[in-house]
């Protein structure tokens, strides 16, 4: 049975697609003989777009699409967001954003759950990536939540990690969180047209400059007003750029980084978090109650 819904993925089929990414996700039955049979030739482009709440993250996905579709790429979205408390379904999966691509026939889109996740991301985003992979698509964007400095997690899964941030005030880049520093691939500011993107940008290269930063390459720096469709063709010069410089190192770097994600789920998966709990409150009555001996138990 999954070897015919693999078929069909590859041939293009967006409803085989559709429905396992449900199957991996909420684990049915099956899934793992999905995952398993998944083939290693694609040269699918992850580019993984993060930063602050309010960067205008959706706009600028929305405006790389039709810069993308101009070239007759075939582009597929996924779109992380908080969970539902009641169902842990995406709380804004029935959202307008993007509505003009929803039917186009190069263009998929899928809203996740984070499910709890802390990173930013749906705990089953490794999977669906690599399934999305076999569909024959040439860019997989997967947009974060935008929920702080755990917004690191993106950079474990994409190919080209764009962090979009956007001019507030001259000293605000000294206050950036270091995680999104360090992860940045390019950086994008968008709102550009704000009266203090000039100190803003001036501020970021400072920031980014040798003696501040370990790196070894400069970072771009693309200014974009994604509402008006502005500087989107030079983000997506600087991500081709940077997969060709690039791709051959981080390859192995994202790999192995996914392999960890992977081990840690499997490694976790019998523990409950309310299980748990209610074993602590048992265990704290002894008074020689030691966290790390009780944790021992689980590994």
């Amino acid at each position: 049975m999954h070897e015919e819904l693999l078929q069909q993925i590859k041939t293009g089929d967006l409803k085989s697609l559709a429905r396992a990414i449900s199957l991996v996700e909420n684990e049915h039955d099956g899934y793992e003989d999905i995952l398993r049979c998944l083939p290693n030739d694609s040269s699918a482009n992850i580019i993984g777009i993060t930063g602050p709440p309010g960067a205008g993250k959706s706009t600028l996905v929305d405006a790389m699409i039709g810069e993308l579709i101009k070239k007759n790429n075939k582009i597929a979205v996924l779109c992380v967001d908080p969970s539902s408390p009641f169902n842990l379904g995406a709380l804004l999966g029935d959202r307008i954003r993007m509505s003009e691509w929803y039917t186009h026939p190069y263009v998929f889109i899928r809203s996740l759950a984070t499910r709890g996740s802390m990173g930013g991301l749906s705990p089953k985003i490794i999977e669906i990536t690599d399934l999305i992979k076999s569909a024959g698509f040439d860019y997989i964007i997967v947009e974060t939540v935008g929920v702080g400095q755990s917004e690191i997690e993106i950079s474990g899964l994409a190919d080209t990690t764009v962090v979009v941030v956007v001019p507030e005030s001259g000293d605000e880049v000294q206050t950036m969180k270091a995680g999104l520093m360090e992860i940045a691939d390019i950086f994008v500011i968008n709102k550009s047209d704000r009266p203090d993107a000039d100190l803003f940008e001036k501020n970021l290269h400072l920031r980014l400059a040798p003696s501040f930063s370990t790196r070894t390459r400069e970072v771009p720096i693309i200014r974009t007003i994604a509402t008006e469709k502005k500087g989107i063709d030079e983000l997506i010069t600087a991500i081709s750029k940077y997969q060709r410089e690039e791709h051959n190192e981080k390859n192995i770097l994202l790999l192995t980084d996914k392999a960890w994600q992977l081990l840690v789920l499997k490694r976790m998966k019998g523990v409950n978090k309310v299980q748990l709990k209610q074993q602590i409150e048992a265990s704290v009555k002894n008074k020689n109650f030691n966290l790390y001996s009780f944790v021992e138990k689980y590994t």
